[in-house]
């Protein structure tokens, strides 16, 4: 078995992932996404999506970009898709 470095949780079907040439190891996507998930440089949430970056600064939308002054940067929409509020 393997221990999860975020919960210790001791597990018969944890996973390692590797990134950026740093092994580690999991026992759930839940645990590997509080460890790995870059945070939004505004409002703090986990980026979990595709999420927007501008000079090694990641924002989790283009909204959370533009409150900290970066205007250029566009989410991605589908043409002809609608949002209902």
């Amino acid at each position: 078995m393997a221990t999860c470095e975020v919960c210790g949780n001791d597990y018969d079907k944890a996973f390692k992932v590797l990134m950026q040439g740093e092994r580690h190891l999991f026992d759930s996507f839940e645990s590997a996404l509080q460890a790995l998930a870059p945070r939004c440089a505004h409002c703090n949430t986990r980026i979990v999506g595709h999420g927007v970056e501008d000079d090694g600064h990641y924002f989790c939308c283009a909204h959370c970009a533009e409150q900290k002054g970066v205007t250029e940067l566009k989410d991605r929409v589908h043409e002809g898709a609608a949002i209902e509020t």
